[in-house]
C-alpha cells in the first residue's frame, strides 16, 4: 500500500487531461477541417465514422463473443479473447465520440496485430503487478506464531 497515494494522484492527473485535453484538441482539429473544407464534410466525416465504427465493433465484438464461448466451451480459461472484448468495446465508444483523433485510436483498436500488441503489454504488465503484490511463497506471519491443528469430539451423553 506505499505507493498507493501516489498512483491515485496520477490515476487523477491522467483522467484531468483525457476529459479536458483530448476534447480540446478534438474540437481544434474539427474546427481546423471544417476551415480547410466545408464544415458540411467535417460533419459528414464524424456521422460516417461513428456509423462505420459502431457496424465494425458490433461485428468484431460478437466475433469476439463467439472465441470466448468456444474457449468456455473446451474448458479454457478465455483470458485473450476477453481482453479483445474490452479493447473492442474501447474502440465503439471512441468511434461513436466524435473527433478525429478518437477516431484514429478507435479505428486501430479494431486492427487484430495493434489488439494483439497491447494484450501482450498488458499481460506482462498483470503478470508483473501479480508478482509484486502476491509472493509465490507466503510469508510466516509475524511474532512467530504457531498454528497448533486440534479436533473437537464430541460425546453421546445418556441422560438418566
Amino acid at each position: 500500500m506505499h505507493g498507493t497515494p501516489n498512483r491515485f494522484t496520477n490515476m487523477l492527473i491522467r483522467l484531468l487531461l483525457l476529459f479536458t485535453v483530448v476534447p480540446m484538441v478534438e474540437l481544434a482539429l474539427l474546427m481546423k477541417l471544417a476551415d480547410a473544407t466545408d464544415w458540411r464534410v467535417a460533419f459528414a466525416l464524424v456521422l460516417l465514422t461513428g456509423i462505420v465504427g459502431a457496424a465494425l465493433a458490433r461485428y468484431q465484438g460478437i466475433r469476439c463473443w463467439q472465441r470466448v464461448q468456444q474457449k468456455l466451451a473446451a474448458g479454457e480459461l478465455p483470458g485473450d479473447p476477453l481482453l479483445d472484448a474490452l479493447m473492442i468495446l474501447i474502440a465503439g465508444a471512441l468511434l461513436v465520440t466524435p473527433g478525429i483523433l478518437t477516431d484514429a485510436v478507435g479505428f486501430s483498436l479494431l486492427l487484430p496485430p495493434v489488439r494483439r500488441l497491447i494484450r501482450d503489454r498488458l499481460k506482462r504488465r498483470f503478470r508483473a503487478q501479480f508478482h509484486m503484490q502476491w509472493p509465490p511463497h507466503p510469508q510466516p506471519p509475524p511474532g512467530g506464531d504457531r498454528i497448533i491443528e486440534t479436533r473437537i469430539v464430541e460425546e453421546d451423553r445418556e441422560e438418566t
